[in-house]
C-alpha cells in the first residue's frame, strides 16, 4: 500500500470504518512504515483525548420534540387532520405499546392454534408408542418358547382357547388355502390392555396379528409404519383393531391384512 493513500485510510482505520481485509493491510503497513505508525498513534491519542474530555452533552427533551415535530411536518406537508395534529413525540412513545399489543395478539393466536393442534399431535404420538409396543411384542415372541400359548392350525381350537381369558372374542380365520396357515395364538399386552395375538406363517416368516376392541378409547397405531426392520399394518374391522407385524415385505403384509380383516 502506497503512503500517498495513508491519510484517508489511517483516519478510517482509527475510526473503525474499514473492513477486515483493509484493516489487516493497515496493520501490516504501519509495522514497516514509521511515519504512518507515528501518525496513526497521534490520531488514536487525539481520539482518546476527545472521548475522555467530557465534551458530549445530552440535548434537552424539548429540542428532541421540536426536531421530531419538524420532521413530521416535512413529511405531512404541515397539514392537519380533523383540526388537530397529534404530537409526533407522543406517537413515537406510543409505538412500544403498539408493538407489545402486536406481540400479545401473536401469542394469543399461537396459543389458539396450539390448543387445536395439540390433541392431534398427542394422538399421533400415542399411536407411535403403540406401534413401538407392537414391534417389541413381536420381537419378544420370536424368542424360544414365547411365540404361542396354544399351538394349533385349527381355528376352532384357537378361538375357543381365548374364552375366559379376554373380555372380547377375537376373530380367527384359517388362511392356509391362501398361503398363510394359522399355527396358534397367545395372550399379549399392548396399549395398557390384554390383547389376543394370532400367529400365522408365510413361508419361513411369522406374522403376529394383534387384536383388541376398537371402541374409540384406545390409541390407534398408524395404518402403516416400520420399526427396526419390521413392518406394521393396522386395520379396523367388525369393531376390532387388527395390527399385523412381520419382517415380510410391506406389500405382502398389506395383502395378508386385507384377507385377515375381511
Amino acid at each position: 500500500m502506497a503512503c500517498k493513500d495513508k491519510e484517508l485510510l489511517l483516519h478510517a482505520y482509527s475510526d473503525g470504518e474499514l473492513d477486515l481485509v483493509r484493516s489487516l493491510e493497515i496493520e501490516e503497513h504501519v509495522k514497516t512504515c514509521a511515519p504512518c505508525a507515528q501518525e496513526l498513534g497521534e490520531q488514536q491519542t487525539l481520539g482518546k483525548g476527545i472521548r475522555s474530555a467530557n465534551l458530549y452533552h445530552r440535548a434537552p427533551e424539548s429540542l428532541r420534540a421540536r426536531i421530531i415535530a419538524t420532521h413530521h411536518a416535512a413529511l405531512t406537508g404541515g397539514s392537519e387532520q380533523s383540526g388537530r395534529v397529534e404530537s409526533p413525540l407522543r406517537s413515537v412513545r406510543r409505538r412500544p405499546v403498539l408493538e407489545w399489543l402486536a406481540v400479545a395478539a401473536a401469542v394469543i393466536i399461537a396459543l389458539g392454534l396450539g390448543i387445536r393442534l395439540i390433541p392431534g399431535v398427542l394422538n399421533a404420538r400415542r399411536g407411535d408408542l403403540v406401534a413401538e409396543e407392537l414391534v417389541a411384542s413381536h420381537i419378544r415372541s420370536l424368542q424360544p418358547g414365547h411365540l404361542m400359548d396354544v399351538v394349533s392350525t385349527d381355528q376352532h381350537t384357537v378361538k375357543p382357547w381365548f374364552d375366559g381369558k379376554l373380555d372380547f372374542a377375537p376373530p380367527v380365520l384359517d388362511l392356509a388355502d391362501q398361503g398363510y396357515p394359522l399355527i396358534g395364538g397367545r395372550l399379549d399386552y399392548v396399549g395398557s390392555r390384554n390383547v389376543a395375538a394370532l400367529v400365522y406363517q408365510s413361508r419361513k416368516h411369522y406374522i403376529n396379528v394383534f387384536v383388541w376392541p376398537d371402541d374409540g378409547t384406545e390409541a390407534k397405531a398408524p395404518e402403516f409404519t416400520s420399526r427396526q426392520g419390521y413392518n406394521v399394518i393396522c386395520r379396523s374391522n367388525g369393531g376390532m383393531q387388527l395390527c399385523g407385524v412381520s419382517d415380510v415385505n410391506s406389500e405382502d403384509l398389506r395383502q395378508f391384512m386385507k384377507k385377515v380383516s375381511r
